[in-house]
C-alpha cells in the first residue's frame, strides 16, 4: 500500500514556499524543528496519560481517502505519534484554508466508537461515544473529538481496497493546528495500537512494518507492509514507544568511539546531536576543511563556496549502528545561497536534550520500520524505482499489496 509523499514545501503543500537553497528557507526549517525537543505523555480528555506524540515539527504530508463516498485529506505524517485525525464536524479548525472536513453523517460507513472498544482508554459509560484529547508541548497545540471508525480507500491497480479503521473526528483544533502544522489533519505512524501501521497489521491487510522513501526532490514514497529487502542493512529498535536505536561509532574522515541513542524521525529537517557528540563530530569535519569558516544560524560548521574553494576535500560521514550495520551519510551538507555568496554547511545542529538522526541523513534511502522483528532497515534505493527484485515477500493477508487511491491531481512518481 504505496502513498505518494510531498515535503512541506512542495508545490501541493504550500503555495509561496521561501525559494529552496536561501537562507529564509534553512531558517524556516530549523525553526520548525525547533519544536522537536523531547517526547511527551499525553492524555485523553478524562487525564489518563495513553499516548506519546512528538511536539509540533511536520515535514512530509500525503494524501488519504477516508469515507463513503471518499473524500480526501493532505494530512501531516509523523513516525513520533500514533492517532491519526482529521478535522471532522469543526467547532474550530484551521480557518485560512481549503480544507477538506469529515462528515460522519455523510459517510455511509461511518461508525462512532463508544467507550467500550479497547482502542478507548477512557473512563466513561460503555455506550457513549469516545472522546480524545491529544495535548502538544508547543503553542498550545491540540486536537480533541471523538474517535470514528470508517473505511480507508487503497487501490490495487483497478481494485478497490477498504481497511477499516479507527480515527480522530477533530472537532477542536488549537495553536499551530490552526496553522501549518496539519490544518487538514495528522496520520500518525507511532507503535501503539491505535495508529494506521498497527491496524492494518492486525486486520491482516500487511505486515507489521512500512518504509519511507526520501527523494531529493521533496516527492518520496510511503509504503505499508513493506518489510525490506534481503539484502538491506539492520539495527534493533531499542525498547521504547519509540523509533529510537543506538550508535556506537561515528566517522568523518576518521573514526571514533561513541554510544548514544539516538530517534529515527522523519519528522525533523536536520540532525541534532547532543554533546560530546555533536563537538566530537563537528570538530573532526572541521579539521578536514581548508575552506573560511562562516557560520550561519542554525548551523555552526559552514564554509565559503566562492570559486577556488577546496569543496572535494569535504570529509565523508558516516554512523555504525548496534549491532555492528554501517549507515552512510549521502548528503551531510546543505548549500546555502545568499544574495553575494554560496555557503556550504555541515547540516547537523547542537542537541541539548536528545539525538535525532533527522531527514537529511536519511535522504537517498528506503527506510524500514519494521515493527514486527523490532528493526530499523535501510538500503540506498531511488524513490522512484518501486521494483526491487530483493524484495522480501510478506506473509499472505487478505488483500495483496495495494497503492492509495485518489493521488492523480499531484505530481505522480510511478
Amino acid at each position: 500500500y504505496t502513498f505518494t509523499m510531498h515535503h512541506r514545501h512542495s508545490e501541493p503543500v504550500r503555495k509561496w514556499p521561501p525559494q529552496k537553497g536561501t537562507v529564509e528557507y534553512y531558517a524556516e526549517l530549523a525553526d520548525r524543528d525547533r519544536f522537536l525537543r523531547g517526547r511527551k505523555l499525553l492524555a485523553f480528555s478524562d487525564g489518563n496519560s495513553t499516548f506519546r506524540i512528538s511536539s509540533l515539527g511536520f515535514l512530509h504530508y500525503t494524501t488519504v481517502e477516508i469515507g463513503t463516498p471518499g473524500v480526501k485529506f493532505m494530512v501531516a505524517l509523523d513516525t513520533g505519534s500514533d492517532l491519526f485525525w482529521v478535522p471532522c464536524d469543526c467547532t474550530r479548525c484551521a480557518a485560512d484554508f481549503d480544507l477538506q472536513i469529515y462528515n460522519p453523517n455523510g459517510s455511509s460507513t461511518s461508525k462512532k466508537v463508544t467507550c467500550n472498544n479497547s482502542l478507548c482508554r477512557n473512563q466513561c459509560p460503555g455506550t457513549s461515544n469516545c472522546p480524545y484529547m491529544v495535548s502538544y508541548v508547543s503553542a498550545e497545540t491540540s486536537t480533541s473529538g471523538i474517535l470514528v471508525e470508517d473505511v480507508l480507500h487503497l487501490t490495487k491497480e483497478d481494485d478497490l481496497v477498504e481497511a477499516n479503521v479507527i480515527f480522530g473526528c477533530g472537532q477542536i483544533q488549537s495553536g499551530s493546528f490552526l496553522d501549518v502544522a496539519a490544518p487538514n489533519g495528522l496520520f500518525g505512524l507511532g507503535m501503539e495500537k491505535i495508529s494506521v501501521p498497527s491496524m492494518l497489521s492486525r486486520e491482516g491487510f500487511t505486515a507489521d512494518s512500512f518504509s519511507m522513501c526520501f527523494g531529493r526532490d521533496g516527492i518520496g514514497r510511503i509504503s505499508f507492509g513493506d518489510k525490506g529487502s534481503f539484502d538491506q542493512d539492520e539495527t534493533p529498535f531499542n525498547l521504547n514507544p519509540t523509533y529510537n536505536v543506538t550508535v556506537t561509532q561515528v566517522r568523518v574522515g576518521t573514526t571514533f568511539d561513541v554510544e548514544f541513542t539516538a530517534l529515527f524521525d522523519s519528522g525533523t529537517s536536520f540532525t541534532y546531536l547532543v554533546d560530546p557528540t555533536y563537538t566530537r563530530l563537528t570538530e573532526s569535519f572541521h579539521s578536514h576543511v581548508q575552506d573560511r569558516r562562516d557560520s550561519r544560524i542554525p548551523f555552526e560548521y559552514c564554509y565559503d563556496m566562492s570559486p577556488d574553494a577546496n569543496t572535494s576535500l569535504i570529509p565523508s560521514v558516516s554512523l555504525t549502528m548496534g549491532g555492528g550495520s554501517h549507515f552512510a551519510v549521502y548528503d551531510p551538507i546543505i548549500i546555502i545561497s545568499t544574495q553575494s555568496e554560496l555557503v556550504y554547511c555541515l547540516a547537523v545542529v547542537k542537541s541539548s536534550e536528545l539525538s535525532i538522526i533527522g531527514q537529511n541523513f536519511m535522504t537517498g534511502y528506503r527506510v524500514v520500520f519494521d515493527r514486527e522483528k523490532l528493526v530499523l532497515g535501510w538500503k540506498k534505493f531511488d524513490c522512484y524505482d518501486m521494483e526491487d527484485r530483493n524484495v522480501i515477500p510478506i506473509r499472505p493477508h487478505t488483500h495483496p499489496p495495494a497503492v492509495a487511491a485518489g493521488l492523480g491531481h499531484y505530481p505522480s512518481t510511478d
